[in-house]
């Protein structure tokens, strides 16, 4: 069973005129409007008295993988109140747009999936099309509603590892979802986007988790003043891990220099390739983890207790319940680790009432971990994008890419 061409081409306003499939190449449908009126804009008054008939060919959606040309009689009427001339209003397409709106919503979303580049060869299209037709959502990106944000995340992303280029990002933690990027992190640059937010926005905020970078803290006391500040406890941990593994590249320079044969062989045979067991959370470790372990708490009873200390400071963050416990347990622990982790508990001393901040609403930048690796997806896929406004509205739309046109 045949279905009629106006089901399939679902434009209920439109009429089909003409219908033409030409052999191997593409499909051409001649439309109009069913009506035979329209209303000026100017005076809202309706007018039967066409102008005249102007052609127009769009592109569409493919059908069974070949190219729809829509050859639209786009007509113009006159109005006879105003004596304005006007063309009628065609929902499915912009202004002086090549394309419907729902030819370019599937673009970009096959964008997001791929690449500009990839997207254009297999539909047909030039980069600067594609391109284009991501450019146009950008008004959508730039009102991203702000209303709800109660809980912001300050963080940074390397897309390239080592070259020290580094992009801010900043994202609503309560909905997990990115609400900008900023083209560095010079303070300088990020207190221009945010201010943008307004006062209103800015006042609303009750919490912001950052790392431990004091520039950070400064804005945020700036421009935010009802938000309590939270020292994120990853970057805390990560710390903590980073001393742990200068102690374990010590312990294994220490070990490469001993006299004894014997000795030196068990210990670097040890401590080789042990930093990921040694970091890593126990209880994700595997098997051959765990035994790896094992032999490095054996050969260093220095290591053994800073691994011990840092396990304990995770089990303080996961597993305490009241603020109390929390602080007395990490006060403690402070005491335990001043012998060990000396340059962790000078930053712990100077950050303590924001990493603190942290067993008020256990608000954390962890989902910032998430958005960052797509981030980079999006950059290793992404290499037809030219600039970084081109990246940024490609990354934004992954977030609140949410058009739907018939």
């Amino acid at each position: 069973m045949k279905f009629p061409v106006e089901q399939i081409l679902n434009l209920p306003e439109m009429q089909v005129l003409d219908f033409q499939e030409l052999e191997g190449e593409e499909i051409i449908i001649t439309i109009e409007k069913g009506v035979n009126y329209s209303t000026c804009p100017s005076c809202r008054q309706i007018t039967r008295s066409i102008h005249q008939n102007h052609w127009r060919m769009i592109h569409d959606l493919p059908w069974n993988k070949k190219s729809v040309l829509l050859k639209i009689n786009h007509r113009q009427f006159k109005c006879h109140k105003c004596k304005k001339v006007f063309s009628e209003q065609l929902d499915f397409v912009d202004k002086s747009k090549g394309y419907t709106k729902r030819l370019a919503s599937d673009i970009v979303q096959q964008v997001l999936n791929s690449n500009i580049h990839s997207v254009a060869q297999r539909n047909g299209l030039s980069d600067e099309q594609v391109e284009s037709m991501l450019n146009n959502l950008v008004s959508q990106i730039l009102t991203i509603n702000l209303s709800q944000v109660r809980k912001l995340g300050i963080d940074e992303i390397a897309l390239v590892k080592g070259q020290g280029n580094y992009l801010a990002v900043l994202v609503d933690l309560d909905s997990h979802k990115l609400i900008e990027i900023v083209q560095s992190r010079r303070i300088e640059d990020i207190r221009e986007v945010i201010v943008i937010w307004g006062v209103d926005v800015l006042n609303q905020i009750e919490e912001v988790s950052i790392d431990l970078w004091s520039p950070y803290k400064k804005l945020v006391e700036d421009l935010m003043p009802n938000a309590n500040i939270t020292a994120d406890r990853f970057h805390v941990m990560k710390q903590i891990t980073d001393e742990l593994d200068t102690m374990r590249k010590n312990e294994k320079e220490a070990a490469m220099s001993l006299d004894d044969e014997l000795e030196k062989a068990r210990k670097l045979e040890a401590l080789n390739k042990s930093k990921h067991s040694l970091l890593k959370n126990e209880n994700s470790l595997n098997e051959k983890q765990k035994l790896k372990l094992q032999s490095v708490l054996e050969v260093s009873p220095h290591l053994a207790k800073m691994h011990a200390l840092k396990e304990q400071f995770r089990q303080i963050f996961d597993t305490t319940k009241s603020w109390g416990d929390s602080i007395t347990q990490l006060l403690d622990w402070m005491y335990d680790a001043r012998s060990y982790f000396p340059k962790s508990l000078g930053t712990m001393v100077r950050w303590f009432g924001e990493i603190v901040g942290y067993f008020d609403g256990r608000t954390t930048s962890g989902t910032v971990e998430g958005i960052n690796n797509k981030l980079k997806l999006i950059k290793r896929l992404g290499y037809g994008f030219r600039n970084f406004n081109n990246f940024r509205i490609r990354s934004l739309l992954n977030w609140h890419f949410s058009i739907n046109f018939p």
